[in-house]
This record gives structure tokens, sequence and C-alpha cells, in this order.
């Protein structure tokens, strides 16, 4: 079936940000006394996905930390800075994004909107979307909650169950799920059975997703 919108994920969907951020957010953590036993692949896959806000409640009950008043700024600081020198986009999203230029689209992420609009200038995909972008900064709940992909439908005039969600998360799939829409996971690494379970329609490589969107 063809899709009346398009809305992609940001982060590991069409900027390869996550392993950069990840790793500033698990520096920082360390700085403040993060336990050994919680290293850097456990916070990435308990963080992944996730608004700040949740990422901040986990750091709190789940290891322990309390977190300075500066915490956020500074780690979006040098997130910032790492981004500017570091960040690339996903293996074959230029050439997709081409593909579907025609398309109605926008982007739904957990991130903040001045970081969305960060990663998609310094990939060169910001053309792609204008100004539908959307951020989890806008909505009550971020994922796995529906809100932010339900929030973007109706900003872009589309009913749920004529949208596509594009994401590579767990909890992002969860929400696109949960919103009625149809979910196209992202894992390059060819582990999507979970996702497949769920319902989501499982893909491995951006060249094939302009034919599974229809």
């Amino acid at each position: 079936m063809a899709f009346d919108l398009i809305i992609f994920d940001m982060d590991g969907t069409l900027v390869d940000s996550e392993p950069i951020a990840n790793r500033v957010f698990h520096e920082k953590l360390v700085q403040l006394g993060l336990d050994p036993r919680f290293d850097e692949a456990t916070v990435a896959a308990d963080l992944t996905g996730l608004a700040l806000s949740s990422c901040f409640t986990i750091v709190r009950e789940r290891y322990g930390i309390v977190l300075p008043e500066d915490f956020e700024a500074d780690l979006q600081a040098e997130t910032f800075r790492r981004l500017s020198r570091d960040l690339r986009p996903v293996t074959g999203v230029p050439d997709m994004l081409h593909r579907v230029a025609a398309r109605p689209k926008c982007v739904a992420s957990s991130s903040e909107l001045d970081k969305i609009a960060l990663s998609l200038e310094l990939c060169g995909l910001s053309g792609h979307f204008g100004p539908h972008t959307f951020s989890a900064q806008q909505v009550t709940n971020g994922k796995p909650h529906p809100d932010l992909f339900l929030f973007a439908a109706e900003r872009m005039g589309h009913a749920p169950t004529a949208c596509a969600v594009v994401e590579d998360s767990l909890p992002g799939a969860q929400a696109g799920i949960r919103a009625g829409m149809t979910v196209f996971a992202y894992r390059p690494g060819g582990d999507g059975e979970v996702f497949a379970t769920m319902g989501c329609r499982v893909f491995h490589d951006m060249a094939y997703l302009p034919a599974l969107l229809g």
C-alpha cells in the first residue's frame, strides 16, 4: 500500500548519532561515579530511543546517581561538539531520501528541536524535511508512548492509519504500533525478531525502503 505520510525517526535511522551520544552520556556518568557494571553497551541499551527526561529518570532510579543542576547543559554541549565533528548520515539514507523526494514526510524524534536541526544540517538532510520536524519536547509523553507520532500526524494533516513510521529502536517501534501506524523497523544487524513479533516490517538496508513504502 502507499502511505499518505512517512514519519522518520532520526537518531539511528537517518543519522548515525547514537554511538556518539551514548558514548558521551556514559563518559559523563562515569565522571559522576557510575558503577562499573553499567558499561557503555548497557547504558546504550537502556537509553537508546528515549527522550532525555526518561533517560534522567533511569539514571536516578536504576543507576542511583543524583544529577547536578548543570548536567543537562554540560551533556548537551559536549554532545553537540562531538556531533559537529563526527556525525554522518546512516548508510544509504541520502539516496533513499532522494528516491522518496515526492512523498509527504517528516521527522519525529526523541531528540530536542535544536539537536534535530543541527543533525539534519550536518548530514545535508535538512532540505528533505524543511520545517516538518517534531520533538518529544512538544508532547507530554515520549516514546514508547504514541504521543509524538500522533502529534506529528495531526500537525501534518493525516490519519494515523495512513502513516508509515521508520524506526530503529524498540521504544520507537512500540510508539508507532501504539499509534496505530505501520512500522518499518530498520535493523542493519539482522536482529529483527522482536520487532517482527510486534508486527513491524523489518528491513536491513535503506536501499530497500522505497519499494517497501509502496
